[in-house]
């Protein structure tokens, strides 16, 4: 049974995480200096709010 000490969210995080899945929020990765869209790699500068390739926000 859960305990007090851990949220629900927690216990299904590494729930998650024992299976092999990421539970970090998706971000912008770097790379040379430009942000990089996680989902399909496309490069942006630093300013971007939005992958102009494939339109991933974070």
């Amino acid at each position: 049974m859960a305990t007090a000490e851990h949220s629900t969210d927690e216990l299904f995080d590494e729930f998650l995480e024992n299976r092999g899945h990421a539970t970090e929020e998706p971000s912008w990765e770097e790379s040379y200096n430009k942000k990089q869209c996680p989902d399909c790699g496309g490069l942006h500068e630093n300013a971007a709010t939005e992958c102009s390739v494939c339109g991933w926000r974070p």
